[in-house]
């Protein structure tokens, strides 16, 4: 879809919606980088121009009548998930620094959706490497060590990239 690759945060709100997460001002941003790459009806104009506190059913309600506006379906959840994790894994793969903080929004979503074995991997490397920050050892991944952990994690990144269809 057209729209994922213009405005990614899409990903971020697609897998908001299909989970029934909480909304907050990311939707709010959403609307005005859809805005700012040309997309325009009255219900995105409308989200745009929200502001605390919000009404989750109002914010859900809005997001639901764009996507249909603009043709975008998150009918089928695993899909919706396997995007958003091939997007930002995509966007982090090559930045080191940012691996701690992508693993953990992958461990949260491992938690969020029970556990499932594709991103087990992950949730063991965040522990591995929150441990490895402080400890010169830990038990969560097998050989990784301080001076492998991150080639470990990129290794699992384009493992996850080339194993996953693209968006």
């Amino acid at each position: 879809m057209e729209i994922l690759h213009k405005v990614t945060s899409s990903y971020k709100i697609l897998l908001d919606r299909v989970l029934e997460n909480s909304l907050d001002e990311s939707a709010i941003q959403w609307a005005l980088d859809m805005m700012m790459v040309g997309y325009e009806s009255d219900d995105l104009y409308i989200l745009a121009g929200l502001s605390k506190p919000y009404n989750q059913f109002e914010l859900r309600e809005l997001i639901d009548k764009v996507l249909k506006e603009f043709q975008i379906d998150y009918s089928n959840k695993e899909m919706v998930v396997n995007n958003y994790v091939y997007n930002i894994i995509s966007n982090k793969i090559n930045d080191s620094n940012t691996y701690l903080i992508t693993l953990r929004e992958l461990k949260n979503l491992y938690i969020k959706l029970n556990m499932p074995c594709e991103l087990a991997n992950f949730y063991n490397l965040y522990f591995a490497k929150e441990d490895l920050m402080a400890l010169e050892h830990q038990w969560y991944w097998e050989e990784a060590n301080r001076s492998n952990i991150d080639n470990i994690i990129k290794e699992q990144f384009e493992i996850w990239l080339n194993q996953s269809p693209k968006p």
